[in-house]
């Protein structure tokens, strides 16, 4: 008897103190060992080799390599499309119910999840890639000037093209900033070399819909495309390209061990280049909500090597350069002074730079070499 009082004198003892401990707070240091991150992707990376979703994962690896972490401080959720709110809850709940402390969720789709559940978890830190909210304790975005690196295949592209039609697959149209202002980007940089180049845009209205994203880029080509770029998540339009021997700009990841004979280039994601000081500011209780959106001189966003059978004149190849320049230098960040829609509208002043919030949420136009087919 005497012994069974004393172990229950020591439980309501322990339970005590566990209600007395104070929770972590987002601002403060966390322990390196007490970090437990949750990921949730769009598609499966796991077996995937190139597309968004396998680009983030790789920046994940690269944060875990570079930071010691353990495999087990990172939890997973895959295949969670964003499309139903509930459900993306859900497995977001599932992720802090094992611990996690950091939740990291990789598309445009989580972004309403992640607001209201930053709310009923204030120890908990919701990083969103893409999205426009935020709040100013635990809830950031984070994404980059893609358009950058969209502009500079632009200039491959326009370089490259014989018909003076460039395909370009686009997920969503003027309606989702991110997709439009990187189309509008590319538009500008085939422009900058080819003034009589057309780009034609096939929008699939998803993320990731590989049959849909081959289809697009069928119809591409039979209105003769020559060149065939996307926004989108999967390499079909590649791949689609490589049949019909024509060329391709890839998109997340080099995309030229899918379509080697077609893609000159990729515009490429490096998210390590966010996760690794994100993650370290938490550890460090440096964190803050500000949100993210890097460059291509913050090593976030590139182009993969020119494919070896592209020939670029060597104008061609020089402008590249100097423009690649103008960006890293910030002299030139490709939205600037007054730039003509394709409804013959004129977005933009003289001498001005359109602003971060305009290029992240308020590009909802066509730049004037763009056409949209259905």
């Amino acid at each position: 008897m005497k012994n069974s009082l004393i172990l229950l004198v020591i439980i309501v003892n322990l339970i005590l103190l566990s209600c007395n401990e104070k929770p972590w707070v987002p601002g403060t240091p966390l322990e390196r060992e007490k970090v437990k991150i949750g990921v949730i992707h769009i598609t499966d990376p796991f077996s995937e080799t190139s597309g968004y979703s396998y680009a983030h994962q790789m920046g994940i690896e690269k944060m875990k390599h570079n930071l010691g972490l353990k495999d087990s401080q990172i939890l997973y959720r895959v295949n969670v499309d964003g499309q139903e709110p509930m459900f993306t809850e859900g497995r977001i709940m599932e992720l802090i119910d094992q611990g996690a402390n950091i939740i990291m969720a990789t598309s445009w789709g989580y972004m309403d999840a992640c607001e209201k559940l930053a709310q009923a978890y204030p120890s908990v830190v919701f990083a969103h890639a893409s999205g426009n909210k935020y709040n100013d304790a635990n809830f950031t975005n984070y994404f980059g000037r893609v358009y950058q690196a969209r502009y500079l295949s632009g200039i491959v592209a326009g370089a490259k093209t014989e018909t003076n039609k460039i395909g370009f697959v686009a997920a969503w149209g003027t309606s989702n900033s991110e997709v439009t202002g990187g189309l509008n980007a590319f538009a500008m940089g085939v422009e900058k070399v080819n003034p009589q180049a057309e780009i034609i845009v096939r929008v699939t209205h998803s993320w990731f819909d590989p049959m849909g994203e081959a289809m697009a880029a069928r119809a591409l080509i039979a209105a003769g495309c020559d060149v065939i770029a996307q926004h989108c998540d999967s390499a079909a339009p590649q791949i689609e390209a490589q049949r019909a021997g024509v060329w391709s700009i890839g998109y997340n990841t080099d995309m030229s061990a899918d379509a080697p004979d077609a893609v000159l280039t990729s515009v490429l994601w490096h998210w390590g280049a966010y996760y690794t000081p994100f993650v370290q500011s938490i550890i460090d209780g440096t964190f803050t909500p500000q949100p993210w959106f890097g460059s291509i001189k913050d090593g976030i966003i590139d182009l993969a090597p020119l494919s070896k059978n592209i020939n670029l004149e060597p104008d061609v190849s020089r402008i590249l350069e100097e423009e690649r320049q103008r960006i890293e230098s910030g002299s030139f960040n490709v939205f600037n002074g007054i730039l003509q829609t394709n409804d013959g509208r004129a977005i933009g002043r003289e001498g001005g730079i359109f602003s971060d919030d305009e290029i992240r949420n308020n590009i909802n136009w066509y730049y004037r070499n763009i056409t949209v087919i259905r």
